[in-house]
């Protein structure tokens, strides 16, 4: 991760909030119109301070690529791989991805935004970091998956596709739902049986009978 001292000596609660209002203005205007006026106005610090924290607004946008794509690279490094069942693959990755977003609400829609950003005095730099990191996590999620599970008539790219979309949707229904369990294990607990159920549904449609 791109190191800032001053910015890593703050409090974390004060990084969580200038973190926040940065990405929250990048990901509404992109980097061109971002608006280091209405960062320092949501982190509630004045613009000397954030310019103190960081040369430009460039760097500060660099600072949150590297903040993001360390979260997402911490989150893949938790995949199991000596799972082999592609369906409690992407459970397991479900859960983790609901986990991350509850603790920092805006870092999937800005790795989502960058990928959008045509700014050339960034798009380098998010070629560079946010597409490796994508690209090595598809690679990690499907390395080692038993693909002799799905039927023989089964397009299995077109099954995958499928399972993302309906995982996705599942995600955002899950993260509407996160706040008002007490734990996070409560929830874990809840989310997987829930899940199990549309799994059931789409394994009886892509999966040999014996495998199911």
């Amino acid at each position: 991760m791109l190191i800032n001292i001053i910015f890593n000596n703050l409090k974390p609660e004060k990084q969580k909030t200038i973190v926040n209002a940065s990405i929250k203005e990048f990901v509404k205007s992109g980097f061109d119109k971002a608006s280091t006026n209405e960062i320092v106005k949501q982190a509630h610090i004045s613009k000397g301070s954030l310019f103190n924290y960081f040369n430009s607004k460039k760097e500060l946008y660099c600072y949150l690529i590297s903040y993001s794509t360390q979260i997402l690279e911490d989150m893949y490094e938790e995949i199991d791989l000596s799972e082999t069942d592609l369906f409690n693959r992407i459970e397991n990755i479900g859960l983790q991805k609901l986990y991350v977003q509850q603790k920092y609400p805006e870092i999937f829609d800005f790795l989502k935004s960058t990928i959008e950003e045509e700014s050339p005095e960034v798009k380098a730099t998010i070629e560079q970091h946010v597409a490796r990191i994508y690209e090595d996590g598809r690679q990690k999620i499907y390395i080692g998956i038993d693909y002799s599970k799905f039927r023989d008539d089964i397009d299995i790219n077109k099954a995958i596709e499928i399972l993302n979309w309906t995982m996705y949707g599942f995600g955002e229904k899950g993260l509407q739902q996160i706040n008002s369990f007490e734990s996070l294990s409560n929830f874990g607990e809840q989310y997987l049986k829930e899940w199990n159920v549309y799994a059931q549904i789409l394994k009886h449609s892509f999966y040999k009978k014996n495998e199911i």
